[in-house]
């Protein structure tokens, strides 16, 4: 109940996962991350990391999550894949982690209200 992985697989070649991040303090029942979304270079452009990230939600949804928060990095991140899929940007944090071959770079974070905040919006009015 922690986390889920989840992972699109084409054939036998695993084209990316997302990790989406359940477990939170008491005073955040209703809130997910989204930690950590890998699509392969040779995969990337053909939607796998847009069907990752909306089962994602979906699973967020039915767990009763109302949020989804996530970042990525500033320099080569997916911030334009997580606009298309309605997060928003509330702001950078530089220097916040180390790139890969050295260096570091800044962090966008973002948010967004799933389904399930959606739904209860309209169970409430009558």
């Amino acid at each position: 109940g922690e986390r889920v992985v989840l992972g699109a697989w084409d054939g036998d070649v695993l084209a990316g996962t997302v990790t989406l991040l359940l477990d939170f303090p008491p005073n955040q029942p209703h809130r997910a991350e989204i930690a950590k979304l890998m699509t392969r270079v040779d995969r990337r452009g053909q939607g796998v990391a847009t069907r990752l990230m909306r089962a994602a939600e979906d699973i967020a949804v039915e767990r009763g999550r109302t949020l989804l928060v996530l970042d990525t990095a500033s320099e080569e991140g997916a911030s334009g894949l997580y606009e298309r899929l309605g997060f928003t940007l509330t702001g950078e944090i530089p220097d916040f982690a180390l790139k890969p071959h050295g260096g570091l770079t800044g962090t966008l974070i973002y948010w967004k209200r799933t389904g399930a905040s959606l739904q209860s919006a309209d169970s409430g009015k009558a």
